[in-house]
């Protein structure tokens, strides 16, 4: 529930102001409001993220609409929400833009090997021959490079 009173408050400035940017092609169009409001849409989006589900279909019909049925009363049927979701994309980067936060200067390092070739055939080989060398990473001996991340 805190994940949807922080997106409802996102929601209530963010939206607002975003329709007064959006672009029209001049026709009047209907602004009919669904039955789902846009911060329980992007809370759903959320909360699959969270969960432990490796689709959404199950996560939806299984988990969500049998377990949450208080939470979101009206929830739409699978399909028709799967029509409504790519209207959170904007709303949703936003969201998680608003709550990246600014640098620390906390860096992460990470190494990974560049294989140049098989083990059998390091004696044949010419390429790289005067700067590759062996070494030993998480997955055994290799004829290459370590490269080094610094993230």
């Amino acid at each position: 529930m805190e994940v949807f009173c922080d997106v409802d408050d996102f929601s209530a400035v963010f939206i607002p102001e975003w329709e007064k940017t959006l672009l029209t092609d001049g026709t009047r169009k209907r602004q009919r409001s669904g039955r789902m409001t846009m911060s329980e849409v992007m809370t759903i989006i959320i909360f699959f993220q969270m969960s432990h589900h490796r689709d959404f279909k199950n996560f939806y019909t299984g988990y969500l609409s049998r377990f949450y049925t208080a939470e979101f009363p009206n929830l739409l049927s699978y399909t028709r929400f799967l029509e409504v979701m790519p209207t959170a994309l904007v709303p949703l980067c936003s969201y998680f833009a608003s709550l990246k936060s600014e640098p620390t200067g906390i860096e992460f390092v990470d190494s990974t090997s560049i294989k140049v070739c098989h083990n059998l055939r390091i004696h044949r080989h010419k390429t790289l021959s005067g700067l590759a060398s062996r070494g030993k990473g998480t997955m055994g001996w290799f004829y290459g490079f370590k490269l080094h991340l610094i993230v």
